[in-house]
């Protein structure tokens, strides 16, 4: 199965899906928010040992809501989880939610990685995160920036800055399938030589630097972490999003979250941690009905998993230095 980026090999070549970044270079932490057109069938996974999250029981299968107004991906903590009550607001004001007769409640799961000790301005007295997922909403649209900005403003990875990532596939069958990604792990997108990413088997062109495979044996070892002195063990997370044009239900989609995690494995070493809330959501726009749901949700599940990675390690590559950095970035550590 050939599998080709989007025009934008953004999560956005999947019609119909915006995405909104909004940060503080101060406080060094951001909000990222995921939006479509119509109310979006989702799921969820969750595979790490310390999650952070917001209105993730509503997407079990058998939960009555039908879909949701918005996703949001924050740094913050457990105050980033608050960024969501800005996208519901901004969500009411354009008349948008779940209707419960004559009222409108806007579904808004949320995620949030931990970012409070990596330099920033923690000291607020209000909660920041609340503007800062309003700004994301209203600013999203089909183009948005990647690596030191929204949720991936103050990431951190094991030896390197994390960020934001994004990509796409699109399959022979027509369908499009995104990832989006914000890097925060316990464990390291590079090799231990530092010098190449564990996702470059799957790199198109030179999305995250041509650097390609690494050469060298003992691959099974451990990059050393420079985070756990620079920030914190406790400190991580990898939280993300993949999305397609194929019509899913709930239980197909919880499905596709389910494969695309193997895009953590393939990218963060190690993944899944129980330093880590790896979670992702998995979102359908429904608008390409599946001709043989079975094999075609296969082939949706392997495409997320390989976008997810690629995402990971373009998150990482365009991260960018920021005043009181406590690690460099990775192309401040390739010498580049």
């Amino acid at each position: 199965m050939h599998l080709t980026p989007g025009p934008r090999n953004l999560i956005t070549d999947v019609a119909g899906l915006r995405v909104g970044n909004a940060e503080d270079a101060r406080l060094k932490s951001g909000t990222t928010v995921l939006t479509g057109a119509a109310p979006l069938t989702c799921g969820v996974a969750v595979q790490g040992g310390a999650p952070g999250t917001r209105e993730t029981d509503l997407l079990d299968p058998d939960k009555i809501a039908p879909g949701v107004d918005a996703l949001v991906l924050s740094g913050g903590s457990a105050f980033g989880l608050a960024a969501a009550d800005g996208v519901m607001a901004a969500l009411h004001d354009a008349g948008r939610g779940f209707a419960v007769l004559s009222a409108r409640v806007p579904i808004v799961p949320a995620a949030i990685l931990f970012d409070l000790l990596n330099g920033g301005e923690k000291g607020w007295r209000d909660n920041p995160y609340p503007a800062l997922g309003r700004a994301a909403w209203e600013s999203a649209g089909e183009n948005f920036a990647l690596g030191t900005a929204g949720a991936g403003t103050g990431a951190q990875t094991g030896q390197v800055k994390g960020g934001l990532g994004s990509a796409s596939f699109v399959l022979p069958s027509g369908a499009s399938v995104g990832a989006l990604v914000a890097v925060n792990a316990t464990g390291c997108a590079l090799t231990p030589s530092g010098r190449h990413f564990w996702a470059a088997p799957f790199e198109v062109g030179a999305e995250f630097g041509g650097l390609g495979p690494d050469p060298k044996v003992g691959l099974q070892a451990l990059p050393a972490s420079r985070k756990a002195a620079a920030m914190a063990a406790q400190g991580n997370t990898t939280i993300g999003i993949v999305a397609t044009d194929a019509a899913l239900d709930k239980a197909q989609a919880r499905r596709l979250a389910i494969a695309a995690h193997d895009g953590y494995a393939r990218a963060l070493v190690p993944a899944h941690a129980p330093h880590d809330g790896d979670l992702i959501f998995a979102a359908s726009t429904g608008a390409r009905p599946l001709d043989d749901p079975l094999t075609e949700l296969a082939l949706l599940g392997h495409a997320a998993s390989v976008a997810m990675a690629r995402a990971i390690a373009r998150a990482v590559w365009e991260a960018t230095p920021s005043p009181g950095d406590s690690l460099p970035t990775a192309r401040q550590s390739l010498g580049l």
